[in-house]
């Protein structure tokens, strides 16, 4: 099982704090979104527009199961993973943070990214939309939560790295 599962919308910063708590750790991090990128030969994108969002969170459904079943480290979601009610319930079973992220943080990180097809048109409108209608199922399902706004991603990783330790 996973040591943590991190959860949140685009610009969290899911994979780079990922990356520093796992090193912090000295486990492993894997991405789901790489894991599709590895078995498809695409990037997330190009799987959006070649073959729609519905074979997209097929997709992602596996690579989140598999995952959750076979990795020991840090584990990094896609940010729309938790629209899966199956998944969702996975996640029930598992330490899953959320990178909480306000609307202004991360239409900066995000910026006119190309790669995030969920946000290709209006990637601020979209954004938004996204936040509202997210936040619920991030919450339904996050064991801890924490705010990355105006936050370095090194100061979110050792807080995330103290909330594990300090855990019972």
């Amino acid at each position: 099982m996973p040591v943590l599962v991190l959860i949140g919308p685009p610009g969290a910063g899911k994979s780079t704090v990922g990356r520093l708590v796992a090193k912090n750790l000295g486990v492993s991090f894997r991405d789901t979104d790489a894991d599709i990128v590895a078995v498809t030969g695409k990037t997330v994108a190009e799987v959006f527009i070649d073959d729609g969002e519905e074979h997209f969170r097929a997709l992602e459904r596996t690579a989140v199961e598999a995952a959750l079943r076979r990795h020991a480290g840090v584990l990094s979601l896609g940010g729309g993973a938790v629209l899966d009610a199956g998944t969702r319930a996975l996640l029930k079973e598992h330490r899953t943070l959320l990178l909480q992220v306000d609307l202004s943080s991360a239409a900066s990180r995000v910026g006119m990214n190309r790669d995030r097809p969920v946000l290709a048109l209006n990637p601020r409108a979209q954004l938004k939309q996204l936040l509202d209608a997210r936040m619920p199922l991030y919450l339904e399902v996050a064991t801890d939560v924490v705010d990355t706004r105006n936050r370095t991603a090194r100061q979110v990783a050792d807080d995330v790295t103290a909330l594990l330790a300090a855990a019972p």
